[in-house]
């Protein structure tokens, strides 16, 4: 693959999507990298992204501005107090941090993105094995939209195949941690926690950091950011 290969990486500053985007620069890809400001209940997560962006010197970072406090309906984008402390081993439910349609919002912005800068790759963070139970995770989801974004598009009629690439989605979360510190990731550039701190400072007792905190467990590596109050993982 050459260097020059365009692709469109969905960045939010988290574990995730930062070892994605260390994924693909390793594997040749040019990266547009694209970021929201949704209305989420602070904003960490786009300073890391604008951080992690500069960072790895993506061809362009994008970050868009909308606002899903119009429709309310999570605890990360309304006055909906963050669950705390949850047992994740019994999951199955769809939790009110799921923010309503967020990733399909997110991709769609993704693949114009990919037609104006010839991106034949969109790739995203998204996976199914550590997930909190987000429907818009699912490997059947990812096919779904692949599918629409090849009927949907200038580049899908002409031939010209989109991909949604998703390298973390059979992955546990101490898998991802391993393969992306085997290609150099600093996790200490990153954010995962539904419900910081003012100062940044992950709460330690969400979802997000109930998974990341497990996840570095498991693949017995120190987590690099700190933590006002890490809990027992029960994951």
């Amino acid at each position: 693959m050459s260097h020059n290969t365009p692709a469109v990486i969905l960045l939010s500053g988290g574990l995730d999507s930062t070892t994605v985007l260390a994924i693909a620069q390793r594997d040749g890809y040019a990266v547009n990298a694209l970021s929201f400001s949704y209305g989420q209940r602070h904003d960490h997560e786009v300073a890391a992204a604008r951080r992690i962006a500069r960072r790895y010197g993506v061809v362009r970072h994008e970050v868009v501005t909308i606002d899903l406090r119009v429709f309310g309906g999570s605890a990360l984008t309304t006055d909906i107090p963050v669950p705390k402390g949850r047992d994740l081993k019994n999951g199955g439910d769809v939790p009110i941090t799921y923010v309503p349609a967020r990733n399909t919002i997110f991709l769609s912005y993704a693949l114009a993105f990919a037609e104006v800068t010839a991106a034949h790759d969109i790739f995203i963070g998204v996976n199914a094995v550590d997930y909190s139970g987000y429907p818009d995770c699912r490997p059947e989801y990812i096919s779904a939209f692949e599918r629409m974004a090849n009927l949907a598009t200038r580049l899908g009629t002409e031939g010209n195949r989109i991909n949604v690439r998703t390298p973390l989605i059979n992955l546990k979360k101490s898998e991802i941690i391993a393969l992306g510190t085997s290609v150099g990731v600093d996790y200490a550039m990153t954010t995962s926690c539904y419900d910081p701190t003012a100062s940044g400072e992950a709460c330690g007792e969400c979802d997000a950091c109930q998974l990341r905190l497990a996840g570095f467990s498991a693949a017995g590596i120190t987590d690099p950011v700190s933590y006002a109050n890490a809990r027992t993982v029960r994951v």
